[in-house]
């Protein structure tokens, strides 16, 4: 398979915002101008409730899979479909349908490692799970996913290539979150359940 074709299924299917169009469909707002202005699961908790954010949450995680699936059905190899799937969360993250502004990619993520490293996808979503029950933080379990799962591709023995595009992606989402980090480290990052207002 053709590693352009494969990049720019994954960038066209990643740049689908679903956080975008329920928001659109259910309070005919911008989530991009509401909450904390991210196009994803956790801002449209804040401010649509849980089942938006679920939907978000799956829909996201879809992307990934399905750009790493489809590239497998197109003859493409393992690692070429796990290109695909980083350009999923490039398309996430920057989506040409709405201006290049989106969200941080971690759903999309979680899609692309579910299909492409199981194992360690799973332990580390295990552990952000606990972390987000314990601190309430989404932004800390997302974390700790993006820097767990390729550290455990690495420990758990995968081939280079896998351990290379999962510390990338890893790195990506790390640099996503750098304004986390900081409101982390200064003890203002918002918790879970703090519902917004949705403004107009």
């Amino acid at each position: 398979m053709n590693i352009i074709l494969a990049i720019l299924i994954g960038y066209f299917i990643g740049s689908i915002s679903f956080s975008y169009l329920i928001a659109k469909k259910i309070k005919k707002v911008d989530i991009r101008t509401q909450g904390s202005g991210n196009a994803g699961a956790t801002n449209t908790l804040r401010v649509l409730g849980w089942g938006p954010a679920i939907a978000v949450l799956l829909l996201d995680a879809s992307k990934g899979i399905v750009a790493v699936l489809l590239s497998y059905l197109l003859g493409a190899e393992e690692w070429v479909a796990f290109l695909a799937g980083l350009f999923a969360i490039v398309g996430h993250n920057w989506p040409i349908y709405y201006g290049f502004r989106g969200g941080k990619g971690v759903a999309t993520t979680i899609g692309v490692f579910a299909i492409l490293v199981f194992i360690p996808a799973l332990i580390s979503g295990i552990i952000a799970i606990l972390l987000i029950v314990i601190t309430r933080y989404v932004s800390l379990g997302s974390l700790v996913f993006m820097v767990s799962a390729p550290t455990l591709t690495f420990v758990l023995g995968y081939d280079t290539i896998h351990i290379l595009l999962a510390a990338v992606i890893g790195l990506l989402s790390l640099w996503r979150h750098r304004t986390n980090i900081v409101r982390l480290l200064n003890g203002t990052e918002s918790k879970i359940g703090q519902k917004k207002e949705v403004t107009s």
